[in-house]
């Protein structure tokens, strides 16, 4: 037992990391609604939570890349954490001062925090075994990261209500009551914010010195002196970037927007709250399905694309369905989004290890997409409707569609003519 401890202690630690980056995560699927309400807030303006969110992918990702050169892994993960700490505890002064934006700029530092670990932990997944069964792993830390997730909204509900349908109540009255009294209920939702977040930096702070003195080994990278590669390496993380940009929007709007949504078609919160807690175990599910065919029964090529087609189809039929069947079929469409991410990193990143921090990087930016495809589906949805917003789906799928094929395949063929193989990264 102490010996299987140790062999897969890696595997361990970046799997309890990735369910802190999914705890931390998908609480902004419930913070939109929240927010909506205790801010009186569009839901333009309430999108705006994941632009703040997933926009510090983009804008931190080769930074990070540089921490990681200077750091090490393991030190970059423990500052990694206490950046995403330092997030957390300016909700305090953001609720303290009702101030909007004061809460985006906690956000941002919380995914700057994110985009530290990231750009360290998903390279670690991909060669802590064979490349072909690098979809097989990420599944696993997806399934620690959507575990996590259907939680979060739950468990910050839990802790912020007085009694399970104090939101829907705080609705109908809001329109009852006088400007000041209204102020008051609103003022009192958000100071309530305080204490979790406050919690949550301590924990944050806690977990960064544990992984810092853990037995996490570092990536040393093998250099290479060819050159002759750099052009098609560049087109390849291009493509791979903007194929994890399509993935991680799909998944943000399923579940992000799924509560707003499910309220939309008259559901109230009380029972809406919980669509975003079923299409993440829906995700879990798909992700255990993973964990069993891939690669034994399917490539994660492959996965990546039937996943996509199946997304494309749920997105036609996700416009048209009237009544409150389009909610399940946005939980349907978070079910094949699972094996999205997880085929996608691998793929992406095959033959480029020589230099895996920056290949990362590159790749990380690709999470942007969790910041601009929600401010477009906001923006359709205030002018056509909400159902409607949901066309922006429909060109992510068909790039993926394209990159799992076509796409994918052109790029294979060109490594295979350049006989020199690189090296793959070992562990400390």
């Amino acid at each position: 037992m102490a010996l299987f401890a140790k062999k897969n202690s890696p595997m361990l630690i970046i799997g309890f990391l990735f369910f802190v980056f999914g705890f931390v995560s998908w609480l902004n699927a419930i913070l939109i609604p929240y927010f909506r309400l205790s801010l009186q807030l569009s839901i333009n303006e309430a999108m705006m939570v994941t632009f703040a969110f997933y926009i510090s992918y983009f804008v931190m990702a080769f930074p990070s890349s540089r921490i990681l050169r200077v750091t090490g892994f393991k030190k970059g993960m423990m500052y990694g954490l206490f950046v995403m700490a330092a997030g957390a505890i300016l909700f305090i002064p953001a609720a303290n001062f009702k101030s909007y934006t004061l809460f985006l700029t906690g956000l941002f530092v919380q995914a700057t925090g994110l985009t530290l670990l990231q750009t360290a932990a998903n390279p670690y997944v991909t060669i802590l075994g064979p490349m072909e069964s690098a979809a097989k792993r990420m599944s696993i830390m997806g399934i620690c990261n959507k575990i996590a997730g259907a939680f979060a909204p739950l468990i910050f509900l839990k802790i912020v209500t007085k009694t399970p349908d104090e939101i829907d109540h705080v609705k109908k009255l809001l329109p009852l009551l006088s400007p000041l009294k209204a102020q008051e209920v609103m003022t009192d939702l958000i100071h309530r914010m305080v204490m979790p977040y406050f919690s949550l930096g301590i924990i944050l702070v806690f977990l960064g010195l544990l992984v810092r003195y853990s037995s996490l080994p570092d990536i040393k990278e093998q250099q290479t002196t060819d050159t002759g590669r750099s052009t098609i390496k560049a087109r390849y993380l291009l493509l791979g970037a903007i194929a994890i940009f399509c993935g991680v929007s799909a998944e943000v709007l399923a579940v992000d927007t799924i509560i707003s949504f499910a309220e939309y078609k008259g559901v109230p919160f009380y029972n809406a709250k919980y669509f975003a807690t079923f299409t993440l175990v829906a995700m879990i599910i798909a992700y255990l399905i993973g964990i069993i065919a891939i690669p034994r029964y399917i490539k994660q090529r492959m996965a990546l694309f039937y996943s996509s087609a199946a997304g494309l189809l749920i997105t036609c039929g996700l416009l048209f369905t009237p009544g409150k069947w389009a909610i399940w079929e946005l939980v349907l469409a978070g079910f094949f989004n699972a094996l999205l991410w997880p085929s996608i990193w691998p793929l992406a990143l095959e033959g480029l290890a020589a230099d895996i921090k920056r290949a990362s990087a590159y790749l990380v930016t690709g999470i942007v997409g969790g910041a601009l495809t929600p401010l477009l589906f906001g923006s359709i949805a205030g002018r056509l409707g909400l159902q409607q917003a949901y066309v922006v789906m429909f060109p992510l799928y068909v790039f993926l569609l394209y990159y799992s094929s076509w796409g994918y395949a052109g790029i294979q063929q060109y490594l295979v003519s350049v006989k020199q193989p690189e090296k793959k990264p070992v562990l400390n």
